[in-house]
């Protein structure tokens, strides 16, 4: 099916993180080809997905829910973008492997307990000071459901326990 979207760097960050996580290959059009979205898809291609920019659009070969292939320990540069770095946390949370996810200087002083809770509370191994990047996560391959209220409505921390519970065997 065809949705169609305006550029927005927020939901560009997800379109194509979903579609990492898709089986297959998804098209993106109107991509918002902005500094934190290119970050997002050389991140993804250091994790084992490929991604050729067409004329007007992106494909992403999406290998499904842990499709990632990251070396045993990768870092993933997520630049100034909140988003990219609190939702890949949680797309990792059963990787096989030790990732470091570091930022720019603005986002290392970022706080990411609303992210790093929740996660834990799912199984991750989640490694981070003052809760700030750089943070290391293993995930891990006993993940349990959680119950989540979001208090402060932040539309991150939502996508975050969405995307974490996919990978999660049970009812979140």
């Amino acid at each position: 099916k065809k949705i169609y979207v305006n550029s927005d760097k927020s939901l560009s960050i997800r379109a194509i993180l979903l579609a990492s996580q898709a089986v297959g290959v998804s098209k993106i059009y109107n991509l918002l080809e902005s500094e934190d979205v290119i970050n997002a898809i050389k991140a993804l291609k250091k994790l084992g997905i490929k991604i050729i920019k067409k004329k007007n659009f992106f494909e992403i070969y999406g290998k499904g829910l842990n499709g990632y292939s990251p070396k045993k320990k990768e870092t993933i540069y997520a630049g100034n973008s909140g988003t990219f770095g609190r939702l890949i946390l949680s797309a990792l949370i059963k990787t096989n492997a030790n990732v470091k996810i570091i930022g720019d200087k603005s986002l290392s002083k970022r706080d990411f307990y609303r992210i790093i809770e929740p996660l834990r509370k799912f199984g991750a191994n989640i490694k981070s000071k003052n809760n700030c990047l750089p943070i290391n996560i293993e995930g891990s391959k006993f993940l349990r459901p959680i119950k989540y209220i979001e208090k402060l409505g932040s539309a991150q921390c939502k996508s975050a326990v969405m995307i974490a519970a996919l990978n999660t065997p049970g009812i979140t």
